[in-house]
């Protein structure tokens, strides 16, 4: 049974943007994910990657083409500048590693906060928003304060192994068995078809 490791942003436009599809794929095919939030800007240090606040002015109006163009063809609602962003991942992120761990819909919680950030105008660095979308997905709205110790430790530790993966933006899926790195939403349908070979 192939094996998906999911590099993850709460913050992230591009894996809002994946919406469900990476979950279709991986039921079609017999596939386990492992969700792991990363702290996306520690990441991009970490690989080589620019801030989105410090990229120059022509990259960001061309991610904002891309990410209007890409919202359109989806026909997912989205808002280019949401009230709420950039803000801080990780208690959305503890959110999700107390969830995974306690076994449900993590896939419902992720892009349930994804979301809540650009569709909904939501502060997902706040309690009661982390509590409402924990709720909405099937989950005891209590995991935003279970696990923050254990929550924190893993979301390093995320961190160390998205580098060590080769990870260096999201979405990011590494299908363990084979190493096969796929970044970007817009690189699905390979993955699907990659999972279909093997």
């Amino acid at each position: 049974m192939p094996h998906i490791d999911y590099y993850l942003g709460t913050i992230s436009p591009w894996c809002y943007l994946a919406g469900d599809r990476l979950e279709r794929i991986a039921e079609k095919h017999g596939a386990t994910i492992t969700y792991k939030p990363v702290d996306l800007m520690q990441l991009f240090d970490r690989t080589g990657g620019t801030k989105p606040a410090d990229r120059h002015p022509s990259r960001m109006e061309m991610r904002g083409q891309e990410l209007t163009r890409w919202s359109a063809h989806l026909d997912l609602p989205f808002n280019l500048k949401p009230a709420h962003w950039p803000v801080n991942m990780a208690p959305s992120s503890y959110a999700v590693i107390a969830a995974q761990a306690a076994g449900g819909d993590v896939g419902a919680l992720v892009q349930g906060f994804l979301r809540a950030v650009w569709a909904e105008e939501r502060d997902i660095s706040d309690d009661q928003v982390i509590r409402d979308v924990l709720a909405a997905a099937g989950f005891d709205p209590a995991l935003a304060d279970k696990g923050l110790f254990v929550g924190a430790e893993t979301y390093g530790r995320n961190l160390e192994q998205a580098v060590e993966a080769g990870a260096f933006g999201a979405p990011f899926y590494v299908v363990r068995e084979t190493d096969q790195r796929f970044w970007g939403q817009d690189r699905l349908d390979f993955l699907d078809r990659h999972l279909a070979s093997l």
